[in-house]
């Protein structure tokens, strides 16, 4: 089996632009790995499966083999995307998305154009709607509370009162006292996508005894 020269072009100009439309959606995130490293991959993938396939034409010759290695092989690409912040971990999805830009990239190296613009569609769909979704309805946001509030008894129960109405979850709390009566209350929370940052310390201020609220 034969591929020519415009085939070739073709293939690998639309691994280009596949691979570079799951970039963009990870470059707009500021992530590790963004555009040029989506196209790379995508493009590299359909290249070897084109060498894969046309360059050793014989009736024992498996592409398969090499497209294995290209799926196994961009697990390591994938690792350096991945960071961890204390008992966070950062980059599984990068990771995901070039592990999965590879396979496209295999996918329109083999002419299987279909399969790859449909499976790049539902990438970026998912990449988009999914992540609003979840920063919407699923995921809370890590923030750090400061407070100066009236050092006075049952301040703190209006202070907590407050936050269990917006469902603020407290993880940590630091409280410091002085001589003037007043208190610094430092509180590490995790904040309901479900209700707004700004509500919360509009709340907090109008609160009697709460002199100051802020984000740190």
């Amino acid at each position: 089996m034969e591929i020519t020269n415009v085939e070739i072009a073709a293939r690998l100009v639309l691994a280009l632009i596949l691979g570079g439309l799951v970039g963009l959606e990870r470059e707009s995130h500021g992530r590790p790995a963004g555009f040029r490293t989506h196209i790379l991959v995508s493009m590299g993938s359909a290249l070897i499966m084109i060498v894969s396939a046309y360059a050793f034409p014989s009736e024992h010759s498996e592409p398969g083999r090499i497209a294995a290695q290209v799926v196994s092989g961009i697990g390591f690409l994938g690792a350096g995307t991945i960071m961890r912040e204390g008992a966070n971990i950062r980059g599984l999805t990068t990771a995901a998305s070039l592990w999965t830009v590879a396979g496209i990239g295999l996918t329109v190296g083999a002419g299987l154009y279909f399969s790859g613009i449909l499976g790049t569609i539902l990438v970026v769909l998912t990449l988009l709607v999914l992540n609003q979704l979840e920063w919407r309805y699923i995921t809370t946001k890590h923030e750090t509370l400061t407070m100066v509030i009236q050092d006075t008894p049952g301040q703190l129960a209006r202070v907590f009162a407050v936050l269990a109405k917006f469902e603020v979850d407290v993880l940590n709390v630091e409280l410091s006292g002085s001589d003037t009566g007043e208190a610094k209350l430092d509180l590490q929370v995790d904040i309901s996508p479900r209700h707004s940052r700004v509500s919360i310390i509009e709340e907090l201020v109008s609160t009697p005894g709460v002199k100051r609220a802020s984000y740190k």
